[in-house]
């Protein structure tokens, strides 16, 4: 479906307090060369982390703190994560259904709304005319921001010995383990890689706390290491992304890992373990049956009738396989495991935006879609 209109289309972004989900909302939303107005909302503080049943609706929301979501209603939004997305059905249904939303990322439920849901690799979506599947996620890195943090850092880090490997620790997600036990791994792999070098550590808003003090106590006196606090202006990150020869990235940070990537730098993933059982395993061999890596799917079927069953009934949802992420990149000569030579570096990633804001625009029914 798309829509015509004699005015310039009114375009909204959705935005949460994820800095990273916001940064490509706001990429695509440039890339399109449109007016837009942003408007941010907030969970409140039981969503923080606690997650609402998905439906049309603002009582998820902090509505002292968010903006105000009132007519004249968009055309068109752009958003993306569970607590935006249902703010943005509320604004569909009360616009009559007139709204589009594009979505980035799998959407918890009511696929047949959204106008377009743009999903990268890491997610099982099923083959739909409005799923647009994407290799990579859409995300950049701060180019001016790493070359400024590098000139401030450059005394600092000049008299470290070569080369320089930088530890990017992320955090635990389902369906993997990080915990205390694997941090210790992790931190005596890191040591044995870098050793005739330096290994200099930033942890993250994510790490738990058992994670922190385990590599800090396999670490001390070996390693440089930044203990992540919000605010701090001493944050190396950046800094070492300017200035590092190499990285080690844990498998679970899409963000760090792109950014890497994207900058062409020698990158090695720590995958973290699966957890284990028999409940894990049967629930994950039934998503791959019902909805394999993209490009291996067939539409039509019997299992493709159950999975819209299943999903429409709320009894499955779409799954994410970040793996799939990882053998993107290692096949794209970008990075490998942890353990392996580090690639050679330099490789550029393909730009998927186009393909992005060319059925966006076809959506709004623009002349040059």
């Amino acid at each position: 479906m798309s829509v015509s209109v004699s005015r310039a289309p009114r375009i909204w972004l959705l935005l949460s307090d994820k800095l990273g989900d916001n940064a490509q909302v706001q990429l695509i939303a440039d890339g399109l060369g449109l007016p837009y107005e942003v408007r941010r909302v907030y969970p409140l503080e039981r969503y923080v982390y606690g997650k609402p049943r998905f439906r049309a609706s603002l009582d998820h929301l902090d509505l002292r703190r968010s903006d105000p979501l009132q007519p004249p209603w968009p055309d068109l939004i752009i958003t993306i994560g569970r607590r935006p997305s249902m703010a943005a059905m509320w604004v569909r249904k009360q616009s009559g259904g007139r709204t589009q939303i594009v979505l980035l990322g799998r959407p918890k439920r009511m696929l047949d709304q959204y106008a377009l849901v743009i999903a990268t690799s890491q997610y099982r979506l099923p083959e739909r005319p409005n799923v647009l599947h994407l290799e990579l996620p859409l995300m950049r890195v701060d180019e001016e921001a790493v070359d400024d943090a590098a000139r401030r850092w450059a005394e600092r880090l000049s008299g470290l010995g070569r080369p320089l490997t930088a530890l990017l620790v992320g955090g635990p997600t389902k369906p993997f383990i990080f915990d205390a036990a694997v941090a210790r791994s992790l931190a005596r792999q890191a040591l044995s890689i870098s050793a005739g070098g330096t290994l200099y550590v930033t942890t993250s808003r994510r790490t738990p706390e058992p994670v922190v003090i385990s590599l800090q106590n396999e670490l001390a006196g070996k390693a440089h290491f930044y203990r992540w606090g919000d605010g701090d202006a001493e944050n190396p990150y950046w800094a070492l992304l300017g200035s590092a020869d190499r990285f080690i990235v844990t498998g679970d940070s899409i963000s760090m890992m792109m950014e890497v990537a994207r900058l062409g730098k020698p990158l090695a993933i720590f995958s973290l373990p699966r957890r284990k059982g028999l409940l894990p395993e049967l629930r994950q061999g039934l998503v791959d049956r019902l909805y394999p890596p993209a490009g291996t799917r067939v539409r039509g079927g019997v299992l493709q009738k159950l999975g819209d069953f299943l999903y429409g009934a709320g009894l499955v949802g779409y799954s994410r396989d970040l793996t799939t992420l990882h053998r993107i990149l290692m096949e794209k000569g970008l990075a490998v495991p942890l353990g392996a030579p580090f690639p050679q570096g330099g490789r550029s990633l393909p730009d998927e935006l186009p393909r992005v804001v060319a059925r966006i625009k076809a959506l709004l029914d623009l002349e040059d879609a």
